[in-house]
């Protein structure tokens, strides 16, 4: 037994007070999640029958849900520039984030919307940012980690002159993506394959 005192004002246990209330919840159908206020943390759930993600759907069976596939935080508007952090309490931050991601997961063609769940915890402003780093830090999300891009918004007019994200290469169907560079020849299946290896490796 440590003897070590415990601080609970430290950031780990900050952190993990955080993560804990989280997985306290009880995942929802990403699609269609009435509207609610607050800014917070998210995790997303994955149970498809998409091949690369073959551990996260064994993880996440039978209610376990202990595994996401790709963990985020919002912040209210202004937040990211530290003005008026706060300030406005009607704030929609994740809800509204989840409604673009569970909108980027219609738009895929081999993604089902179905197969997706989320849970989330809002929190005081100036622990958006702790409570994400730790979950990412102890769930190593594959869509964090490996098949980056998912979280991506469109560029913009003018500003079409990047790759294609990972992950709209392995998911396309996201009309901006298409206006961007296309990877090489066989580069989704190389991706799913990093993907497989990835979960093999850490999570299972």
């Amino acid at each position: 037994m440590s003897n070590e005192s415990f601080n609970p004002l430290a950031m780990d246990s900050l952190a993990e007070s955080i993560v804990n209330r989280l997985m306290d919840t009880v995942p929802v159908p990403l699609a269609g999640i009435p509207r609610f206020r607050g800014a917070g943390v998210y995790a997303i759930y994955y149970t498809g029958d998409f091949p690369a993600y073959e551990i996260v759907r064994e993880r996440n069976a039978d209610g376990a849900w202990s595994l996401p596939i790709y963990v985020g935080k919002a912040v209210p508007k202004g937040g990211r520039q530290g003005l008026d952090v706060g300030q406005d309490p009607n704030n929609t931050a994740v809800w509204s984030r989840l409604g673009q991601h569970a909108k980027s997961v219609e738009a895929a063609t081999n993604l089902d919307s179905a197969d997706f769940h989320a849970r989330w915890i809002v929190v005081d402003d100036i622990w958006i940012a702790l409570g994400e780093s730790a979950l990412i830090r102890d769930t190593r999300p594959v869509w964090n980690a490996m098949v980056d891009g998912f979280g991506n918004h469109d560029p913009g007019r003018g500003r079409h002159s990047g790759l294609v994200p990972q992950w709209d290469t392995l998911h396309p169907g996201r009309g901006w993506a298409t206006k961007l560079t296309a990877r090489e020849a066989g580069a989704a299946d190389r991706i799913a394959a990093d993907a497989a290896q990835y979960l093999r490796e850490r999570h299972r």
